[in-house]
């Protein structure tokens, strides 16, 4: 073979198997041949024209470069967009190089063409990382110089038009001594610190500085790049909870209420002084400790041990050091942060003094009812003097003239009204006296079945129905002598209202229910009813609108009684339609037993 016809073989042959793209063109920019590179990125082009290959034009371009390589035979190298086989764009480097038929004029030019695309890709993704990353990122170089700084770090402390780094970032006068890049062009390891800057408006900025070396393929380090994570924010945080731990300490450690907090494990890990008081031990003694069961009502070990959200009671009692029970509000609740069981809290309040304050209030207010019945009290004898001497006379009178009529009338008064000082006497000691309840476990019902039992037949005989309409309710801790007392009073005043209004039909109905945690009596009535006023005086003393045949105390008793256990009376009436009087008895506030006793169920 011809040495030249080989040589011109093997140079197709190498052209062939460049990984660049290699096409040629003639004049009128139409392709005469490529390799198999060209053709796997734009497809065949032999006959087609460049632009239509490269561009998917159907003009040469305005800027043609080939064309130009043609007129003045000089090679180019430039970038340029294009659009491959498939329809995406494409980003390459060509290198127009003329071949030229004689030594005046170029009859082909060669385009080689290498891929930038995944290059140029890189590089956008390169800056906008560079760019975005949420920190300060500055490349400096050996002399501290700050070549180039991202968006955050232009946007804080300025455009770096070659200041050093510590200019920029510190607006020092020289390095400083614990400079992290020094130690990294030092060592080319990374290192970690903290520092202060300041901003281009003057403000400090805590940052968190991690410094790493590059280098340009030698082992020396020729650039630090600098990455710097903004803490104002933490900084911030950190002072915000800072103060809301010292306002969250205050606030429980001055409170007047008792705060224990638990862990998972039903340990004590925070008490405050609340707490110390009201159980008489140091927070020494109790920080890391379980407290005893028995120390705290039953209702909480729920709450204690997680299987309860919460648990709120009203009035319960706690321990202290010497075992001795202490009435408290108390609230308990578990602790899920994140939605875990972490351990429990209890608030109390301590009772005692509100307790002692009731029974003072108790104690003020039966004084000044007794102080009122005092003042009423010679009106009372009055009268009842003014019906002793009216039954002397005409006892005496009927004596004298032998009038067995007349005395036996006279006598009769004299007794009416013994009785009735009999009935004030009673009355006024068995309110004035303050002597204690007797409690003991009972069944309401069967008390106020006893009651209507007691009533029936007499007010029966005056055409007046006493109706028992009473539910069976769970056990109370009371005093049965007292509460019957109460209702017997209040059926009473109601048959009487019955009596005095003359209707047909007349009833009185004993309620007893459950409401909510309330025991309720109701004594209901469809007798004559009470106007303002009479409503406005039914609780004081004396006053009766039974005339002469009422001591005007049995609705006082009623109410110091009801209130001795804890409860109120309430009273709703109007003139020809009836009277309700309402006995209401929380069971929070009941009497708390003090041993344990058998269920009264008479």
């Amino acid at each position: 073979m011809h040495a030249a016809t080989w040589r011109n073989e093997m140079l197709g042959r190498l052209i062939d198997e460049i990984p660049s793209g290699v096409m040629v063109i003639d004049p009128a920019l139409n392709v005469v041949d490529h390799n198999r590179a060209f053709e796997a990125c734009f497809g065949a082009a032999r006959g087609r024209t460049c632009y239509s290959i490269t561009k998917d034009r159907d003009e040469p371009c305005d800027d043609c470069h080939a064309l130009e390589v043609f007129r003045d035979g000089r090679p180019r190298t430039l970038e340029q967009t294009g659009i491959d086989a498939r329809g995406r764009e494409v980003h390459y480097l060509v290198n127009l190089t003329p071949i030229p038929a004689d030594a005046d004029e170029t009859n082909f030019v060669a385009a080689i063409t290498t891929d930038l695309t995944a290059a140029r890709q890189l590089q956008s993704e390169y800056q906008a990382l560079f760019e975005k990353v949420p920190c300060f990122v500055a490349l400096i170089n050996r002399d501290h110089r700050v070549v180039k700084g991202n968006e955050l770090f232009r946007r804080t402390f300025g455009e770096p038009t070659g200041e050093r780094c510590y200019r920029l970032f510190k607006r020092r006068a020289k390095a400083c001594r614990d400079c992290p890049v020094d130690r990294t062009f030092e060592d080319g390891q990374s290192h970690m610190s903290h520092h202060m800057g300041m901003n281009r408006d003057g403000k400090p900025v805590p940052y968190l500085v991690f410094t790493t070396p590059l280098s340009r393929g030698d082992e020396k380090v020729s650039h630090v790049m600098e990455m710097a994570l903004d803490l104002t924010e933490h900084r911030e945080l950190e002072e915000r909870l800072s103060q809301a731990n010292v306002l969250r300490h205050a606030l429980v450690e001055n409170s007047l209420d008792c705060i224990v907090v638990f862990d998972d494990r039903q340990r004590i890990q925070l008490v405050n002084r609340a707490t110390e008081k009201l159980l008489g031990r140091t927070r020494d003694q109790l920080i890391g400790r379980k407290i005893p069961r028995r120390a705290v009502p039953k209702e909480l070990h729920g709450v204690l041990s997680g299987k309860k959200a919460q648990v709120v009671l009203h009035e319960t009692r706690v321990a202290d050091e010497a075992g001795n029970p202490i009435p408290v509000r108390l609230v308990g609740f578990a602790l899920r942060p994140g939605g875990r069981f972490a351990g429990a809290a209890l608030i109390a309040q301590d009772l005692r003094e509100i307790k002692q304050l009731e029974h003072e209030k108790l104690e003020a207010e039966r004084l000044a009812a007794v102080g009122q019945t005092v003042a009423g009290l010679a009106h009372g004898i009055k009268n009842i003097l003014t019906g002793l001497e009216g039954g002397m006379y005409v006892t005496s009178s009927g004596l004298k003239k032998g009038d067995q009529d007349r005395v036996r009338q006279g006598w009769e008064m004299l007794e009416r009204n013994m009785g009735r000082i009999s009935d004030l006497t009673r009355n006024l000691l068995a309110f004035s006296r303050g002597e204690v309840i007797d409690c003991r476990e009972i069944r309401p019902a069967s008390v106020a079945r006893e009651v209507v039992q007691l009533f029936r037949d007499g007010a029966a005989r005056c055409g007046i129905e006493v109706v028992a309409d009473v539910d069976e309710v769970a056990p109370a801790w009371m005093d049965p002598e007292a509460l019957h007392s109460c209702l017997s009073n209040l059926v009473s005043n109601a048959i009487d209202a019955c009596q005095i209004s003359g209707e047909q039909g007349l009833e009185v109905r004993l309620r007893l229910r459950e409401e909510g945690s309330d025991l309720v009596f109701e004594v209901i009535d469809n007798g004559c009813g009470m106007d303002y006023e009479i409503k406005r005086k039914v609780f004081t003393s004396f006053f009766t609108t039974k005339g002469r045949g009422g001591t005007g105390l049995g609705l006082l008793l009623t109410r110091k009684i009801a209130q001795q256990h804890g409860g109120t009376v309430n009273l709703s009436s109007e003139p020809g339609k009836g009277t309700t009087f309402e006995l209401r008895f929380p069971r929070h506030r009941l009497p708390k037993p003090k041993a344990s006793k058998e269920i009264d169920h008479d």
